[in-house]
């Protein structure tokens, strides 16, 4: 693990002390860990993998191999006990795998028959349906959270740069704030840029710009209850390791879920924790969404009817109560489906 650290470094032509100040970590440490006489942690592992871009997996393998080498040594029972570790954890890990259901594997499949369909007509790149498409998300997405702009008045107000009458500065900030965070996830994938706590916080940052300057893009400090829910997030001192834990999940699943698993997974993830004191439905939907737009999907547009709104809260209800997330799982794919037909109406197909 120290080589594939070092050579990594060395490969994005950083400096201990650069790695240093990028993660937060004393750069003894740095210099320890590619020597080997000190072992990161595994939070530490998953952010110098993220910033030096190297394969979690592989890092990950190392990682554990020295930790368990490290724990065990030569005793006599040592391959005993990690053939039964061997097999518990192949076991849970097929119980994880089984737990997509029937009805959402098929929702799945129809999912990629459409964006196989997509793909095969090469159209994504046409500018004015994105532009159309992009500005219905953002009236759809303010107004599940209460905004009362109409499409139009938010088309006046994005593309014109109209105030509307008898309409208050923060709903004006609110739309103009969701544009400029959906122009940011698409920089951040057209530059391959990874998700990660620094992308998180600037989302949420551009989402409260100038409404609420002090709190953007930094975790909250009070407690809150989430709207439209009886789910009380975590206490404010346990929001920062809630939100490493999520960016390990993240890590860990990336590669192994369907992407619009993934997506609807870390958006309910976020929203149950609650980092920020206000945004986080925004900023959640538009980190589901950059997943999304990462993979090769269009975005997944929650309408904010009444109707939609409420079927909306009540998955995430249900999925933050009762641990069960199939509802919201499947009410994500069928939004996704439907943003698909929409699309492929739209040009023709």
């Amino acid at each position: 693990m120290k080589i594939l650290l070092k050579v990594a470094r060395e490969k994005k032509g950083l400096k201990t002390r650069e790695v240093a100040q990028l993660l937060g970590i004393d750069q003894a440490l740095i210099s320890k860990f590619e020597s080997g006489s000190r072992k990161p942690t595994k939070e530490q592992v998953i952010k110098l993998a993220s910033l030096l871009e190297i394969d979690l997996e592989s890092i990950m393998i190392a990682w554990f191999k020295e930790k368990l080498l490290n724990e065990i040594g030569n005793d006599e029972f040592a391959l005993k006990a990690m053939n039964i570790i061997r097999e518990e954890v192949e076991n849970n890990y097929g119980i994880t795998k089984r737990n997509i259901s029937n009805n959402l594997t098929t929702i799945i499949n129809e999912i990629d028959a459409l964006k196989a369909k997509l793909d095969a007509i090469k159209k994504l790149d046409n500018f004015k349906i994105a532009q159309a498409l992009e500005l219905e998300y953002t009236f759809e997405s303010n107004k599940i959270e209460g905004n009362t702009l109409t499409l139009r008045e938010t088309d006046l107000v994005i593309n014109e740069g109209l105030t509307i009458s008898g309409k208050s500065m923060r709903e004006h900030l609110e739309v103009i704030n969701h544009q400029e965070a959906i122009v940011y996830i698409k920089q951040l994938i057209e530059q391959n840029f990874p998700l990660n706590e620094r992308e998180v916080l600037s989302i949420n940052n551009l989402i409260l710009r100038g409404i609420k300057a002090e709190e953007a893009g930094k975790y909250r400090k009070v407690q809150v209850m989430i709207k439209g829910s009886s789910h009380l997030p975590p206490q404010p001192f346990q929001v920062v390791k809630e939100m490493e834990d999520f960016f390990i999940w993240y890590e860990s699943n990336k590669k192994r879920l369907h992407p619009v698993i993934l997506a609807a997974e870390l958006h309910e993830r976020l929203v149950a924790i609650h980092p920020f004191i206000d945004g986080n439905g925004r900023s959640a939907r538009l980190i589901m969404n950059l997943i999304l737009l990462q993979h090769g999907y269009v975005i997944a547009n929650i309408k904010g009817d009444y109707e939609n709104r409420i079927q909306y809260y009540s998955a995430l209800e249900t999925a933050q109560t009762k641990n069960s997330k199939e509802d919201f799982l499947m009410f994500i794919a069928q939004i996704e489906k439907e943003s698909l037909e929409r699309y492929l109406n739209i040009i023709g197909e």
